[in-house]
């Protein structure tokens, strides 16, 4: 028999395993199917798709397996210490950041590290262009149209679904750089405060595609040639309810992060749950293990979705925090704002206070927090006058921008911009 009729031959052989339940022989065909070269039919590429699923979940198993038992055995050890600030590096960043402290709680930021977001942000655009190559250009559009308009709601201040394929790959797009930037910043101020340890055990609420340990990688990367980092150990814990952007995260991660040349070991562990179906005995958080608590983006307007959500983050304060240990609260300038119908304006006093009244409702008390913002104003400007300042003053989104153009039909340049409330707090 030539090539074409011995690869129908096996394609029907295959349709015939499937029938019969025969998965083995099933697989086996496939395998002689992908070795002859011939074409996938839609049936064989979605088998291959369940069995890479299928092995994804079991090396997802394997690995909290073993992380739990490496995670048992660092929080035994007794050697870690605190990161002291390096002065040098510390002025660097000062430096390549552009800061500018215009008073007590605002910092401002016009410009970035671009020895280390340059090279990161091609390789999550070389990313997303593989991903998308594998989906028909018609059918990419629409996958794409429909997670956008899911994605868009964080606009409204809404909650989107997330339950579109696409919709972490449009995250990755449009929200995920810039908020690596700003955990970066947030990992820079606690680190010149001295809390930052070798040793460190990390719980991320909401955490998305895991955007907080992107954000802590990056910053111990910016520290190389200053001073030579100790063995980092970061155990990671990615509280998120749609393991799509957990699996997308990781994904990731494996291919830049861990391809660089640095001295951290970064464990993950992933909690796929729901804090609106949040059960405190029967969750898989260990119990006074963490260093950190993040919760980065992820407060409502609407008072009933809040104190609901407030009343899970304070039981998992209460159970998974060490003593002693800190809360890092990220929150957009204008939705902590809006939460309390307050305008925002050039007055310390009254942002204090409502910063105040946001970690009291949090059972929370504050150690300090920094307004960071890229315009150096509490005010915001309108929108064509800020078009113009991000044109001259902020750093670019160079390869992002193109495939933003393209695939979402975005007009303008991105840009990295800032205008969130870092605030660092501990248990009452």
């Amino acid at each position: 028999m030539n090539n074409p009729i011995l690869n129908w031959w096996r394609s029907q052989q295959f349709k015939l395993s499937l029938k019969r339940g025969d998965v083995r022989r099933a697989v086996k065909l496939l395998q002689e199917i992908q070795k002859s070269g011939a074409r996938f039919s839609w049936l064989e590429k979605l088998f291959r798709d369940k069995l890479q699923l299928e092995r994804y979940s079991q090396e997802y198993k394997l690995q909290t397996e073993t992380l739990t038992k490496q995670l048992t055995e660092t929080s035994q050890q007794k050697d870690n210490f605190i990161l002291m600030p390096d002065e040098e590096f510390v002025k660097y960043i000062h430096k390549v950041f552009n800061l500018i402290q215009h008073d007590e709680y605002k910092l401002q930021f016009t410009a970035i590290d671009e020895r280390i977001f340059d090279d990161f942000e091609s390789r999550l655009v070389e990313y997303l262009k593989e991903e998308f190559s594998k989906i028909p250009d018609k059918q990419l559009f629409i996958k794409l149209e429909d997670a956008l308009e899911d994605i868009n709601n964080l606009k409204n201040g809404q909650d989107p679904d997330y339950r579109f394929s696409l919709t972490p790959h449009v995250y990755f797009m449009k929200y995920f750089l810039e908020n690596v930037y700003c955990i970066y910043l947030a990992w820079f101020l606690i680190y010149q405060d001295a809390l930052l340890l070798s040793k460190v055990n990390i719980l991320d609420i909401a955490a998305g595609p895991g955007t907080v340990a992107y954000g802590l990688a990056l910053f111990l990367q910016s520290s190389s040639g200053f001073f030579d980092i100790p063995q980092m150990h970061i155990s990671y814990y990615s509280l998120e309810k749609q393991d799509a952007f957990q699996f997308r995260g990781l994904q990731f991660w494996r291919r830049y992060i861990e391809s660089r040349l640095t001295a951290v070991n970064a464990y993950f562990r992933f909690v796929t749950t729901d804090i609106f179906n949040w059960k405190t005995q029967s969750n898989n958080l260990p119990k006074d293990f963490f260093d950190f608590i993040v919760i980065s983006h992820c407060f409502f307007i609407d008072q009933v979705k809040r104190v609901e959500a407030n009343n899970t983050y304070k039981q998992i304060f209460a159970t998974s925090l060490k003593s002693s240990s800190y809360i890092l609260l990220i929150v957009q300038d204008k939705k902590l704002f809006k939460i309390y119908d307050v305008h925002q304006v050039e007055n310390q006093e009254q942002e204090k206070n409502v910063v105040e009244k946001f970690l009291a409702e949090l059972g929370l008390e504050l150690v300090w927090y920094r307004y960071l913002t890229s315009t150096g104003l509490r005010t915001p400007l309108p929108i064509a006058e800020f078009g113009k300042f991000a044109r001259e003053k902020l750093p670019k989104q160079l390869y992002m921008s193109p495939i933003l153009k393209k695939y979402l039909g975005q007009k303008h340049q991105l840009h990295y911009t800032l205008d969130d409330y870092i605030i660092l707090a501990k248990k009452s």
